[in-house]
């Protein structure tokens, strides 16, 4: 092989690592994304629960506002399953991934955070 075409296959190499790199840092800015959405779905249930909170009977909002509690944990744990089907199909190279054990663990603050608001909206 000539020194010409060795260099392009480093170079397509190269290219190739990176966009690896680019996708790993794109899989956590995903995540960060499903994270907002979770989120979003959580202010959900808290503004319901403010809007509706005063209809009687009161349980009729706090279901409501439940259904979009659960919506927030289902989101939060797809988005931790997703992270780690990316993270186990790429080799990073020059970026350093985080860990799937990092990604667990803040889908499960999250979600002690979603059921928390969760009981709290009930005892209001």
């Amino acid at each position: 092989m000539s020194s010409s075409s060795q260099s392009k296959n480093d170079l397509a190499q190269d290219r190739t690592d990176w966009a690896e790199d680019r996708t790993v840092l794109a899989n956590e800015r995903t995540f960060a994304g499903w994270m907002r959405t979770g989120m979003a779905s959580l202010a959900i249930a808290i503004g319901l629960q403010a809007v509706f909170g005063v209809t009687e009977p009161t349980w009729i909002a706090k279901s409501v506002a439940s259904i979009f509690v659960i919506l927030s944990i289902v989101v939060f744990w797809a988005a931790w399953r997703n992270a780690c089907k990316v993270i186990s199909r790429l080799d990073s190279h020059a970026a350093e991934p985080v860990s799937k054990s990092h990604f667990k663990t803040i889908a499960a603050i999250m979600t002690l955070g979603s059921l928390a608001t969760g009981v709290v909206l009930w005892l209001v």
